[in-house]
């Protein structure tokens, strides 16, 4: 199931309901160059009569509809939709079916969907059943209306509407005293136009809603495909700092280990003997040792760099420099430590 922007999908509602808008402007010039020549003065009854009681938003749902399963209203509803007949006629049109599933599953996202793209419609209908005078058609219509939704901010301006005009009507009509025969061929004529403006303007409404759908289904499409690429994209950077990272360790594994003397950190340190001849003379002096310690950590070569006084403390402190140990290193450092002789100490 695809998700389509709300957004885009109100404009789209809206493109719609404005193109049936036009539809019906033109219907009305239509019905205003055809209003019907005075009729003679004989006696006549009125033109407006209301032996059937109003259709409410209760009674709106046919007993025969409402006697169907979900699963029969379901596919009654689908059927209708796809052979236009949204809103008409009455007791097989899809929005009654629809209103009807509803009460069976309140819950069912697909029959709420459904019903908002068919309200549009089924007002731009009562409006055309009004201008055309088919008060009984329009009530009908307004009914499923305030049963599908009782706060629709059309559905106030509408009852009014077919109130305001249904009264006109009624005066034209007395005013007139048409003939039973007139007012029979007008009813005919009436149902008639009736009959094909609602075939009409199903068959508009289904193509605009299907094009609605197609380029909705175009948008999820699009979505879907950029979210594709997008995640295509990740993954391959994703793929490229892996490779990154793999290379620097891949590196750092190939680099030699290197060390200092910062890093030395000595276990045994013992220092050098005091040459007897130099401790009875009281000579002192200085020793500055240069000495490489391997990797367990012991000294692997040692050499007298300068000393003071020459050669007197040399042998010493060599001997003890090669037995200092220190704690094992990743590489061998050289580095130099001076050793002091002092008899006094």
């Amino acid at each position: 199931m695809t998700v389509v922007n709300p957004q885009a999908r109100r404009s789209r509602r809206l493109s719609v309901v404005s193109q049936l808008s036009i539809a019906l402007a033109m219907a009305c010039a239509l019905a205003a160059c055809q209003k019907e020549e005075p009729a003679p003065t004989s006696a006549a009854a009125p033109a407006a009569t209301t032996a059937a009681p109003a259709v409410t938003a209760e009674t709106a749902v046919s007993a025969k509809v409402s006697a169907l399963t979900a699963d029969q209203l379901r596919e009654a509803a689908r059927k209708a939709y796809a052979e236009n007949r949204l809103y008409a006629p009455a007791e097989d049109n899809a929005v009654e079916y629809y209103l009807a599933l509803r009460d069976k599953a309140p819950g069912d996202a697909a029959v709420s969907s459904a019903l908002t793209d068919l309200l549009p419609m089924t007002v731009i209908a009562i409006e055309q059943s009004v201008n055309r005078e088919d008060f009984t058609e329009a009530q009908r219509l307004a009914a499923l209306l305030e049963k599908a939704d009782a706060q629709h901010p059309a559905l106030a301006r509408l009852r009014t509407s077919i109130a305001a005009q249904q009264d006109a009507a009624s005066k034209r009509a007395a005013q007139q005293q048409l003939t039973a025969e007139d007012e029979a061929k007008r009813k005919v004529e009436l149902e008639k136009k009736r009959l094909d403006d609602q075939k009409k303007q199903q068959e508009d409404a289904a193509r605009q809603l299907a094009a609605q759908q197609a380029a909705d289904k175009k948008d999820a499409d699009k979505a879907a495909a950029d979210r594709a690429a997008a995640a295509a994209e990740q993954r391959a950077a994703d793929q490229r700092a892996a490779e990154a990272r793999a290379a620097a360790a891949r590196q750092a594994a190939a680099t030699p280990a290197t060390a200092d003397a910062s890093d030395l950190r000595p276990l045994s340190m013992p220092p050098p003997r005091y040459p007897p001849e130099a401790l009875r003379a009281g000579t002192s002096g200085e020793v500055q040792v240069e000495f490489t310690v391997g990797t367990d950590g012991s000294v692997t070569a040692a050499r007298v760099v300068r000393s003071n006084p020459a050669r007197i403390f040399d042998r010493e402190a060599v001997n003890a420099v090669r037995k200092w140990r220190f704690q094992p290193l990743d590489a061998p450092v050289t580095t130099r430590r001076t050793i002091g002789f002092n008899p006094q100490s």
